[in-house]
C-alpha cells in the first residue's frame, strides 16, 4: 500500500492561506447622504430621460450654456438602461459618468439597480484603480425602498480582483458617496445586511480561484473556519477519515483515495431561529480538483477543475452572509470535501462502492464523481439535522452547460411547482434558474446488474442522470431542489456584477431562498 506523505511544499502553502482572506480584494468604501456635492473628482449621474435632465445635470447643464445637452446629443446618447457615457472637464467636474436608467418595464427592481451598479464599477475601474466618486441618485424610481443600497452592493459584487499572486497589486481603497434622499436608512440596509452577501460572493470566489495545490479539503476547512471566528450562534463540525469511514460514507472516501489529502466533510450549524425549529439543509459539491480519477480528463481545461468546488464555495458564502446578519432562521451547511486524483489507491470503473445509506454503486466513470460525494453529504444530513428543505449545489454536468449555457443553472426538483418557485427566487436574486426534467424512467436508467445503481452511462440526459443519483438518496417526502451550476460557476468574460472567473454563483439565489423561508 502506498505510505500517505503531505510534501513540504504543500504545508508551506497551508502556513499561507492564514492570510488567505485578504487574497481578493474589494477596493471601495461606501457612504451615504442626503447633500449633493460635486467636490469629488468623479461624479456620476443617473438619467432617465435625455430630454428631461434633473438635478446635478440640469444644474450643470445650465452653468455651461447646455454643453451636457450637446454633448448628449453628439454622442448619440441614449438613457436606455446602462448605457453609460464617460466625458472630461464639463465646467467644474473632471470626470462625468451618465448612466440610463430607462427600463420599458418601468421601475427598476433590486438586481436591475445591481446591475448598473456593477456597470459604474466597472466603468470607473477602467480608468483608474482608485476612484474618489459621488454617485447621484436624483428622482429614481424603483421597486425596492432602498435603491442607493442596492446600487452599493452591485458595485461592490463588481469591485472584486484576485491578486494573490500579481505583483502588481491594487493598492489605496476607493471612496464612494450615495447621495440619496434616504441615506439613513439606505446606509442601515447596506451596512447591516447587502454588504454581507457581496462578501459572502467574495469568499465563494476566492474558495474557487485559489490554485488546486494550496485548495485541498482540510485547506478550504483552515480558510472556512477562520473566516466564521467570532460568529455568533455557528457551530463547525469537521468529520475527518476516520469519522467518514466509522459512517460508511464509502463514496465520499471512494472518491477521495486517489488522493495525498484525505476527504473531509465540513459541517456548520446556524442557529438563528429556535433550536426546535428544523432547518433549511444546503449541500455544496467540494471537490477541490477534478482530474477525473483514472477516467481522466483531458488536458484542455483542466487548470478550471480547481474551481470544481464551487457548491461548496458558495454554501459557506450563505451561511456566512446570513450569519453575518443574524437572520432568523435555522440553517446547516455541508460541505463534503475531497480531491478526485488518479493513483495506484484511486477507484477504478467497474467498482463498487457501499454508501452510508446503504446503497451500493457501481463506478461506470470516476469523472462522475461530485454525486457520488453529494450521496453521502445528502443522507447524513437528512439523518443527522432533519431539515424541512434540502437544496444541493454542484458543477455536475457538461450537459447542464450544454443545454442552458451560461444564462442559466439546471434546476431539478420533483415537483414542478417547487420549481416555479425557485424560478422566483432566481428572477429576485439575479441569478436565474430554468427547470430540467426528473422523470421516473431516470431513475429506472441508473440501476446497475451487479449493484443498486451506477453512476453514469444511462443514456443522454445528463444533468436528469446526475440529479437521479442524488435523487436515490433524498426521501421523497422531502421538498429537494437540484442546482447544476456547471455552466454559471466560471465564466470566461465580464458580466455586470462579477468580472471574468468565478462567480460566487448561487450566494445570491440561496440567499434569496434563505429570506423567503424565514417564518
Amino acid at each position: 500500500m502506498k505510505a500517505k506523505f503531505r510534501p513540504l511544499s504543500t504545508g508551506i502553502a497551508a502556513l499561507s492561506l492564514m492570510s488567505f482572506s485578504a487574497s481578493s480584494v474589494a477596493d471601495a468604501s461606501f457612504s451615504f447622504t442626503t447633500q449633493a456635492s460635486t467636490q469629488k473628482s468623479t461624479q456620476i449621474v443617473l438619467l432617465e430621460d435625455t430630454d428631461k435632465l434633473t438635478g446635478v445635470l440640469a444644474q450643470l447643464d445650465e452653468s455651461t450654456d447646455g454643453r451636457v445637452t450637446k454633448l448628449l446629443a453628439l454622442n448619440d446618447f441614449t438613457s436606455e438602461k446602462g448605457n453609460t457615457l464617460h466625458l472630461q472637464m464639463v465646467g467644474d467636474i473632471e470626470s462625468l459618468l451618465i448612466v440610463g436608467t430607462q427600463d420599458p418595464d418601468g421601475l427598476l427592481d433590486g438586481p436591475d439597480l445591481q446591475n448598473l451598479g456593477g456597470k459604474i464599477a466597472a466603468a470607473l475601474k477602467s480608468t483608474s484603480k482608485k476612484v474618489n466618486a459621488t454617485i447621484h441618485l436624483d428622482g429614481l424610481g424603483a421597486t425596492v425602498d432602498t435603491p442607493s443600497a442596492h446600487l452599493a452592493y452591485g458595485y461592490q459584487l463588481r469591485d472584486y480582483s484576485f491578486d494573490r499572486y500579481l505583483s502588481d497589486k491594487s493598492e489605496g481603497v476607493s471612496d464612494i458617496t450615495l447621495v440619496t434622499e434616504d441615506a439613513q436608512q439606505a446606509r442601515k440596509v447596506f451596512v447591516d445586511d447587502l454588504t454581507h452577501v457581496a462578501k459572502g460572493v467574495h469568499l465563494a470566489r476566492d474558495l474557487a480561484t485559489e490554485p488546486g495545490k494550496n485548495m485541498y479539503p482540510q485547506a478550504f476547512v483552515d480558510v472556512v473556519k477562520a473566516k466564521f471566528k467570532g460568529l455568533r450562534n455557528v457551530k463547525i463540525e469537521v468529520l475527518d477519515m476516520r469519522d467518514i469511514q466509522k459512517l460508511g460514507m464509502g463514496a465520499l472516501e471512494g472518491v477521495g483515495k486517489g488522493s495525498i489529502n484525505d476527504p473531509r466533510l465540513l459541517v456548520i450549524q446556524y442557529t438563528g431561529a429556535d433550536k426546535k425549529d428544523h432547518p433549511i439543509a444546503l449541500v455544496g459539491k467540494g471537490i477541490t480538483f477534478d482530474t477525473g480519477g483514472i477516467s481522466l480528463k483531458q488536458n484542455t481545461g483542466m487548470w478550471a477543475m480547481k474551481s470544481d468546488l464551487s457548491g461548496a464555495a458558495a454554501v459557506a458564502g450563505t451561511l456566512y452572509a446570513a450569519a453575518q446578519r443574524g437572520e432568523a432562521i435555522n440553517l446547516v451547511g455541508l460541505m463534503p470535501l475531497a480531491e478526485n486524483m488518479p493513483s495506484q489507491d484511486a477507484i477504478r470503473p467497474g467498482d463498487v462502492l457501499e454508501t452510508m445509506k446503504g446503497v451500493s454503486i457501481e463506478i461506470m466513470s470516476t469523472d462522475a464523481e461530485g454525486r457520488l460525494i453529494l450521496a453521502d453529504a445528502v443522507h447524513y444530513a437528512q439523518v443527522e439535522f432533519k431539515p424541512r428543505m434540502l437544496l444541493n449545489i454542484a458543477t455536475l454536468t457538461g450537459s447542464a452547460a450544454r443545454a442552458l449555457s451560461d444564462e442559466y443553472a439546471a434546476l431539478i426538483t420533483r415537483d414542478f411547482e417547487l420549481s416555479t418557485q425557485m424560478m422566483g427566487v432566481g428572477e429576485r436574486s439575479g441569478e436565474h434558474v430554468w427547470p430540467l426534467p426528473l422523470h421516473p424512467n431516470h431513475f429506472e436508467q441508473i440501476k446497475s446488474p451487479i449493484a443498486d445503481i451506477k453512476n453514469s452511462g444511462a443514456g443522454n440526459p445528463g444533468a436528469s442522470i446526475g440529479a437521479a443519483v442524488v435523487g436515490t438518496f433524498i426521501d421523497e417526502d422531502l421538498p429537494w431542489v437540484h442546482l447544476d451550476i456547471a455552466g454559471v460557476d466560471w465564466l470566461d468574460s465580464d458580466i455586470d456584477v462579477a468580472p471574468k472567473g468565478s462567480q460566487g454563483w448561487g450566494v445570491r439565489f440561496m440567499d434569496q431562498l434563505v429570506r423567503e423561508q424565514v417564518k
